[in-house]
C-alpha cells in the first residue's frame, strides 16, 4: 500500500509541476510570436509547449488512477 501511495505522489506533484511549465513555455512561445511576428520560432516553441502540456496531464491522469486503486483496495 506504500508503494502505491508513493506513485500516486510522485504521479501527481511531477503531473502537475510539468503541466505548470508546459503552460509557461505556451506563454513564451506567444510572446515570441508577439515580438517577432515574421519568424517561425514561435511555432517551435508552441509545439513544444504543447508536447509537454499533454505529457504533464498524462501524468496526473495516471495519478488519478492510481488514487481510485488506492481508494478500492
Amino acid at each position: 500500500m506504500k508503494t502505491l501511495k508513493r506513485k500516486w505522489l510522485i504521479y501527481a506533484i511531477s503531473g502537475l509541476v510539468v503541466f505548470g511549465f508546459g503552460l509557461s513555455l505556451l506563454g513564451e512561445a506567444n510572446i515570441e510570436k508577439l515580438q517577432r511576428p515574421d519568424s517561425w520560432h514561435w511555432v517551435v516553441y508552441g509545439t513544444i509547449a504543447l508536447i509537454v502540456t499533454n505529457s504533464g496531464l498524462c501524468l496526473f491522469g495516471q495519478a488519478v488512477v492510481l488514487r481510485v486503486q488506492m481508494l478500492t483496495k
